[in-house]
């Protein structure tokens, strides 16, 4: 998915963000972004295995 982005344009994208939510909101964004991913991949190993992965 960020492999197709590039370097200008991940830059570009940091840049607009830095404007929309300024230089203290940052780090707390960031925060909750990786809790939120941290939580995700946890929820993602609990869950049982699709029927078709059983067959094989």
């Amino acid at each position: 998915m960020l492999s197709s982005i590039g370097i200008p344009g991940l830059i570009l994208l940091l840049i607009i963000t830095l404007l929309l939510f300024g230089p203290k909101k940052l780090p707390e964004i960031g925060r909750a972004v990786g809790q939120t991913l941290k939580e995700f991949k946890l929820s993602m190993k609990d869950l049982p295995p699709d029927e078709e992965e059983k067959k094989m």
